[in-house]
């Protein structure tokens, strides 16, 4: 199997071992980077991560991947989207329990994006992960954001508790392995 080689625009250490977990299975290689880039604000989590790719290609002028995060609550209309990342930092955990206190749908949708550019061609790729709030803040609130204490995939553990034990990543990576077959088959 031939391997392949890709530069990943990113300082965050989960992001890295979780695209290196899937991208491993496909012969990819990746090299790291953490460049500092200003990241738009847009109703759109998409563009703020193909923003990011086109940011990142201008710094190093080489093919690049980088990965984005956002969140939908159903119950408040698809908020936080795109101004996941501002608004997990201005709020405290008690700020999310006392926004979803009124509702009964506490469903929350991870979307993981993925942005490919290389100069000419942009490619996006997006998952999506069912999770939910729980009731109470749980997780060490030092070492991680205030989204994190308050959801997890299932209503036994937090992101942030997991965080604590030492996982490092998401259990499904769907988004890394739909970039990984594109990438691969170039």
């Amino acid at each position: 199997m031939t391997k392949h080689s890709i530069t990943f625009v990113t300082g965050n250490k989960r992001k890295i071992h979780e695209a290196r977990v899937v991208l491993d299975r496909y012969a990819v290689d990746i090299k790291t980077i953490s460049i500092e880039m200003d990241e738009i604000q847009h109703f759109d989590p998409a563009e703020i991560t193909k923003a990011k790719a086109r940011a990142a290609y201008e710094a190093i002028h080489q093919p690049v991947v980088v990965q984005d995060t956002s969140w939908n609550i159903p119950a408040l209309g698809g908020f936080p989207g795109g101004y996941m990342k501002d608004t997990a930092n201005w709020w405290q955990a008690q700020d999310w329990i006392n926004i979803m206190a009124p509702y009964d749908d506490k469903k929350i949708i991870c979307l993981e994006h993925i942005a490919y550019f290389d100069g000419e061609s942009m490619r996006h790729f997006e998952a999506a992960y069912d999770c939910t709030f729980v009731d109470l803040p749980r997780g060490d609130a030092a070492k991680n954001n205030s989204l994190e204490l308050v959801v997890g995939e299932t209503n036994v553990e937090t992101f942030a508790e997991a965080h604590d034990r030492g996982k490092v990543g998401a259990e499904d990576t769907e988004h890394w392995r739909l970039f990984a077959e594109w990438f691969a088959a170039q």
